[in-house]
């Protein structure tokens, strides 16, 4: 590896598995030292021990506001500071406009908005303490294509998701214009192979045919992997995307134009 990273300090949400996990693989490749949280303690644990002694857990529920105040304070402590933060934890929970019921409404925007929020709020706050050396910092929030692509049954991922694109606008031009140097982009991922992908899968009846459905979507052939966001992630991450921020960067093998 080239070590695009190489010094740099990340956090990544939802790393325990999937697009998390992906990327923070990657990033440690790329010579960053890495967080990984998650709410999955043991997933977690095993993940950061895979990946080395550039990687550390904790264990945390992105959408408890107390939970981000330790965690940026380990960051602060351990690593005097960060460079990078990932928004990726996220949950896909179905229901239409009729079925879907308040609870899980209110759960899908606490985990896949508030979230981001919440990360994006703490990751300024710590970055603009960074050194001359360091000033700045890269905040990436994973959004998806169902920001820009509307299915029936996806009503409370679709409206979260595209809220954290517009958000991320609105941060990367805050951040613009306060002087900060800090750049805000998020991500628009196709379908992605992971563990979320099979809980999507086990809330239909026949989850095999979901996924052949998700498949022929793809114009490119195929559905996307980890490794194939965490590419993007490591562009927007590194100094080579300086001058790039308030984008939304879509990898879904042209799903979104199909």
């Amino acid at each position: 590896m080239s070590e695009k990273l190489a010094g740099k300090r990340a956090i990544v949400t939802g790393g325990a598995t999937g697009i998390g996990y992906g990327i923070a693989k990657r990033f440690v490749a790329e010579g960053a030292l890495v967080i990984i949280t998650d709410i999955d303690a043991q997933g977690g644990t095993s993940a950061a021990e895979s990946l080395g002694d550039n990687c550390q857990f904790l264990h945390h529920d992105v959408s408890v506001p107390s939970q981000w105040d330790t965690v940026f304070a380990h960051a602060k402590t351990h690593f005097s500071g960060l460079d990078i933060m990932v928004n990726v934890a996220g949950v896909t929970l179905m229901g239409t406009i009729e079925d879907l019921d308040v609870e899980t409404w209110d759960k899908t925007m606490a985990i896949n908005v508030r979230s981001c929020f919440l990360g994006c709020q703490g990751a300024i706050k710590l970055m603009k303490t960074n050194s001359q050396e360091t000033k700045g910092g890269a905040i990436i929030n994973m959004a998806s294509v169902s920001a820009v692509k509307a299915k029936p049954e996806l009503v409370a991922y679709n409206a979260s998701k595209s809220g954290v694109d517009m958000m991320t606008k609105s941060v990367a031009l805050h951040c613009a214009a306060s002087g900060y140097g800090i750049n805000v982009n998020s991500i628009n991922p196709g379908v992605i192979e992971t563990d979320m992908l099979k809980k999507v899968m086990s809330q239909v009846e026949d989850g095999e045919a979901l996924m052949d459905s998700y498949r022929a979507l793809h114009p490119i052939g195929r559905i996307g992997q980890p490794e194939d966001v965490a590419a993007m992630a490591v562009y927007l991450a590194s100094d080579e995307a300086s001058f790039v921020t308030g984008s939304a960067f879509t990898v879904d093998g042209a799903l979104s134009l199909n």
